[in-house]
């Protein structure tokens, strides 16, 4: 499989067609010797069932453990680190990689357990896992799937995982993109599966999965993106790290040029058209360098009082992120904002707690009238 390639295979039976597509891309010729480290890296990024939108199917990685097996690679791991808020254990138990850990004995390492090392990532420094390090060969197993700050979230960003917690504030503090970029440099990808069988195209989270039963497969994570983006409705540009990560030589942004190679056609087709339901209510919002977690709770949270009829009478910007340390304001959501005259605590508040917050503050409010 050459560089400028993607692959894609449609079906229900997601440990086949894995299989499959990776029998067709010759991804063992790729990897060469059978005693290089191999890690898988899918997105576990919160407990839920891949179902919901937001996590990597288990059958995904199953065929891909067994594919390697079979051409006889031993040498595996699964490593992930969810994200600042959640639980990479109790992530991997829900989404069911205990069960996939214990069934091909391949260890899974949570990365939020794992020390970081300040490593070069193209003229930046940044903080990754130690074990991710070790790797001599990476197979990042992302989700299609929308993103509350970026827009889209697959091959690029899915690499935040393997940071430190504290490193995955970091990048938020200096806006996401750049070092999003740069990881690309420092911690770079030789295998892409591109999970598109129901990723949430609103929120990292998931809750509105939008069906296409189909895997995506190449070498070059900046192509896949860019891909993806043109899938989901966004020009390139709309997402800034893609060109950002394709100036540092992390690879091409031109999917135009692509040779894009369908194994089987799809079973129906998709209308790639939905509410962007980000849009609808970040209006609402002044957010400054606040965490994925965080301000990925906010929105589905104001999402439901928007659909009560309650979201237009909060006539008070709500204030999220870490830029509001130390400061004060009116409303504040999240503990950066302990100094607002009313705040919500936590690190991050989920959805449903933010949800009665806001709701009682505008309850409240209209009882003043």
């Amino acid at each position: 499989m050459e560089k400028e390639e993607l692959l894609l295979i449609h079906g229900t039976d997601y440990k086949a067609m894995t299989k499959e597509i990776l029998h067709a891309a010759e991804l063992s010729a790729q990897i060469g010797a059978r005693d290089k480290k191999i890690g898988i890296k899918p997105n576990l990024v919160a407990p839920s069932e891949a179902s919901w939108g937001a996590t990597t199917h288990p059958e995904v990685v199953a065929g891909i453990i067994e594919y390697l097996q079979e051409a006889g690679f031993q040498n595996l791991i699964m490593l992930e680190g969810s994200w600042v808020g959640d639980k990479t254990r109790e992530s991997m138990e829900v989404c069911g990689y205990d069960r996939l850990s214990e069934t091909y004995q391949v260890p899974f390492k949570d990365m939020q357990a794992d020390p970081g090392e300040l490593t070069e990532c193209g003229g930046m420094e940044l903080e990754i896992c130690r074990e991710a390090k070790s790797l001599d060969f990476l197979i990042n197993v992302p989700v299609m799937k929308g993103h509350c700050q970026t827009k889209i979230t697959c091959a690029l960003k899915n690499m935040k995982g393997l940071l430190p917690n504290r490193e995955k504030r970091h990048f938020h503090a200096m806006g996401l993109h750049k070092p999003i970029a740069h990881l690309a440099i420092g911690l770079p990808q030789d295998f892409i599966l591109v999970d598109n069988i129901c990723g949430d195209w609103d929120f990292e989270d998931g809750g509105n999965p939008v069906e296409m039963n189909r895997l995506i497969a190449g070498r070059d994570p900046v192509l896949v993106d860019a891909f993806v983006c043109q899938e989901m409705g966004y020009a390139v540009e709309e997402v800034p790290y893609i060109r950002m990560a394709e100036t540092l030589g992390a690879g091409c942004a031109d999917w135009t040029h692509a040779r894009i190679r369908e194994l089987n056609p799809p079973v129906s087709q998709v209308v790639k058209i939905g509410r962007r339901k980000v849009m609808e209510v970040a209006d609402a919002v002044e957010e400054v360098e606040s965490c994925s977690a965080c301000y990925g709770y906010l929105i589905p949270a104001l999402d439901r009082l928007k659909e009560e009829g309650l979201l237009e009478k909060l006539d008070t910007k709500i204030c999220i992120g870490q830029g509001y340390r130390g400061k004060t304001g009116t409303l504040g959501i999240g503990s950066c904002t302990r100094g607002f005259a009313t705040y919500l605590k936590g690190c991050p508040p989920t959805d449903e707690e933010i949800y009665h917050f806001l709701k009682k503050c505008i309850q409240e409010k209209e009882e003043r009238i």
